[in-house]
């Protein structure tokens, strides 16, 4: 069952974020744009090019109004230790959730509960808490979080203009169509 336009399950959680741990709920992405980035494990290959992608974009996504909180099921006191040894997760300065408890993995349907680990996938949430976008990959494909940007304004522009859609390849500043029964079969 697809999770767009549901708001996101109750969740408390402790977290990893600029030196401090600190505790995370579902509440904390309402009243602004949320990406929550799921990955399947600390200390791994694919992951870090992920997140350091992620950081690299991080300024451009706080512009937009966004939070970002990458999240694993692996603990905040491990998240603080990648943090201390990597190069490229040494420069994350955004929130990075521990979900141990798969809680939230389970509350975004991307835990693999054979593997207690999250599916690669990625959660583009509204200011009322709702899921807008989602993009799941198999474990062996990164993402590209320059192609997030683009999602986002598409989002951010259909939420603040009702009754306009984002058509294909859509940017900024772009045409959007509206819909009626004077479009049907004319696009």
């Amino acid at each position: 069952m697809s999770l767009i336009g549901k708001e996101v399950l109750p969740f408390k959680a402790q977290a990893y974020h600029n030196g401090k741990f600190i505790e995370v709920s579902n509440e904390d992405f309402k009243g602004k744009w949320s990406v929550v980035c799921f990955y399947p494990a600390d200390f791994t290959f694919v992951c870090p090019t992920e997140l350091e992608d992620l950081q690299d974009h991080y300024a451009t996504l706080k512009e937009l109004g966004v939070e970002v909180y990458s999240v694993s099921t692996d603990s905040h006191f491990v998240h603080k230790a990648w943090h201390d040894s990597s190069e490229a997760i040494g420069k994350v300065t955004y929130i990075m959730i521990g979900d141990p408890t798969h809680t939230i993995s389970r509350n975004f349907d991307v835990l693999i509960e054979e593997e207690g680990v999250a599916d690669r996938a990625t959660f583009i949430i509204d200011p009322n808490g709702v899921i807008q976008a989602i993009e799941i990959t198999a474990g062996g494909i990164g993402r590209d979080a320059s192609t997030l940007i683009d999602k986002i304004k598409a989002a951010q522009y259909v939420h603040n203009h009702p009754g306009e859609v984002c058509p294909a390849k859509w940017k900024e500043g772009a045409a959007t169509l509206k819909p009626s029964l004077d479009l049907v079969g004319k696009i």
